[in-house]
C-alpha cells in the first residue's frame, strides 16, 4: 500500500486497529489527536515503558498529527489532508463526524475518489444509532456474554472481541473499496460496528438457538455441544485441551487414549448426540481414566491416536510460545518509551516484508505534516500559539 495516504479520526480500538493493519501494509496514516494529552487510550494503563499496553498495540507505524477537530482553523487543515488522502477511518462518537461539517456523503460528492470508513457501535441507522457504546456493552447486546462462562456463571470475553471485529472488517472493507477504486475511479463509503460485527460471530448459537429453540449451555473451557471437547483434568492436576469430532475420533479415544473400549458399545456414548445428552456422565468418566497419568503422558497418547489437543497455557507461556520463538514472529519497534517486542501482523505475502513502524508520541509528527500541506513554520507557530495544534 506505499502511496496510500489514510487520515484516521480515530480513538480507543476499532478505528486504531483498521488503521495499523493498513499502517503494518504500507499506508501512510496520519492519526488526528487531541492538543494536551492525544487518544485516551493513551492513559489506560502505564505498563509498557510508561506507555499504554492498549496504544503500543494499536498504534505502530502511523504519524500523530495534534489537532483540535473544533477549532476554526482545524476545518482548513482537514481540508488540505483530505485533498491528499485516499482513505479516511473514523470512530468517533455518534454523529460527530457529521457535527464536524464531514458527513460521509458529503466528502464522497467532494472528494470522488476517496473511500470513507466509518466504524460506529450500532451502525448508522436503526433504534439504537445515537447510543454510546463499548465493547463490553455490545458483548452484553449481542448475547456474547451469555454464551460464555460456567453453568448459570455468565462471564465477558477477556479480550476487545466486538473492537477487533470491527477493526478487521473495516480494513477488509477499506481493501476492497481501493481494489473497485483501480477499475472505477470512484471511492465508497465503507461502514462498520461492533454490534455486526458480534452478530457475524454468534452465527453458530444463533442458529443453534433459533433452530433448536434453546440455547447452548455455557460449558467453560469445554464445548458447548461437542463431547468431549475443551479441557480435562489429568492425575498430575494439570488440565489437557483436546477435541473428538468424528467416529473415527471418538474409536482411537476410547481405545488409545482413555483405554476404555467398552465406551464404544455403550448406547449413551455412540452418536454425538448421545454423548453431549450424557455429558455428565461421559466428562467425569474421562477425568477418572485419566487419573494414573500425567499431561505429558494424555498428550502422548492424544499424538498416537493423531486427535487434536493442546496446552491450556497462561499468557507468560503463550509469550515464549515455540510457534513464536521459532518462526522468528517476533519484531522490535520503537516508542517514546523504549523498544518495544511486537508480534507480527497475523498474515504473510511472498517476497513482502510488512510494515512495522514506531509508536508515536502524541502530537510528534504536527510541524512535518503540516510543512507536508504547505503551512510555514511562522503558520504552524501561530496555529500552535492559537492552540488549534
Amino acid at each position: 500500500m506505499q502511496g496510500v495516504r489514510v487520515l484516521a479520526l480515530e480513538q480507543a480500538v476499532a478505528g486504531p486497529l483498521c488503521t495499523r493493519h493498513l499502517a503494518d501494509l504500507g499506508a501512510d496514516v496520519i492519526k488526528i489527536e487531541r492538543p494536551g494529552g492525544g487518544d485516551f487510550a493513551r492513559t489506560y494503563d502505564r505498563t509498557v515503558h510508561g506507555l499504554s499496553s492498549y496504544f503500543v498495540w494499536l498504534n505502530r507505524g502511523k504519524r500523530s498529527l495534534s489537532l483540535d477537530l473544533k477549532h476554526p482553523s482545524a476545518t482548513g487543515i482537514l481540508d488540505r489532508l483530505l485533498e491528499r488522502s485516499d482513505v479516511v477511518v473514523q470512530n468517533l462518537g455518534p454523529g460527530a463526524i457529521d457535527r464536524l461539517g464531514y458527513p460521509p456523503a458529503a466528502l464522497r460528492e467532494r472528494f470522488p475518489r476517496l473511500v470513507v470508513c466509518g466504524i460506529s457501535g450500532y451502525g448508522s441507522s436503526g433504534p439504537y444509532v445515537k447510543r454510546k457504546a463499548f465493547d463490553l456493552l455490545l458483548q452484553g447486546e449481542t448475547g456474547v456474554i451469555a454464551t460464555t462462562g460456567d453453568g448459570e456463571a455468565m462471564a465477558k470475553l477477556g479480550i476487545s472481541v466486538g473492537d477487533i471485529g470491527a477493526g478487521v472488517y473495516g480494513a477488509m472493507g477499506v481493501l476492497a473499496a481501493l481494489f473497485e477504486r483501480n477499475t472505477t475511479g470512484q471511492g465508497k463509503i465503507v461502514e462498520t460496528s461492533l454490534f455486526d460485527a458480534l452478530a457475524e460471530f454468534m452465527g453458530y448459537p444463533a442458529y443453534y438457538t433459533l433452530y433448536g429453540g434453546t440455547p447452548p449451555a455455557r460449558a467453560g473451557v469445554r464445548h458447548a455441544t461437542v463431547v468431549p471437547y475443551g479441557a480435562y483434568r489429568c492425575g498430575d492436576g494439570q488440565q489437557v485441551l483436546f477435541a473428538v469430532q468424528t467416529d473415527q475420533h471418538w474409536t482411537a479415544f476410547c481405545t488409545i487414549v482413555a483405554e476404555r473400549p467398552e465406551w464404544l458399545d455403550d448406547a449413551r456414548f455412540d452418536s454425538p448426540t448421545n454423548r453431549r445428552l450424557h455429558r455428565d456422565i461421559l466428562e467425569p468418566a474421562i477425568e477418572v481414566a485419566f487419573e494414573s497419568l500425567d499431561r505429558a503422558e494424555v498428550n502422548r497418547r492424544l499424538e498416537v491416536a493423531d486427535i487434536p489437543y493442546g496446552d491450556l497455557n497462561e499468557i507468560s507461556q503463550f509469550l515464549e510460545h515455540p510457534q513464536l520463538t521459532e518462526r522468528n514472529r517476533w519484531r522490535e519497534v520503537q516508542s517514546p518509551g523504549g523498544p518495544v517486542r511486537s508480534i507480527l501482523p497475523p498474515w504473510t505475502m511472498e517476497e513482502t516484508e510488512l510494515v512495522m513502524g514506531d509508536i508515536p508520541g502524541p502530537g510528534e509528527d504536527t510541524d512535518a505534516v503540516l510543512a507536508e500541506l504547505g503551512y510555514t513554520q511562522t503558520d504552524i507557530d501561530g496555529l500552535r500559539a492559537d492552540r488549534a495544534i
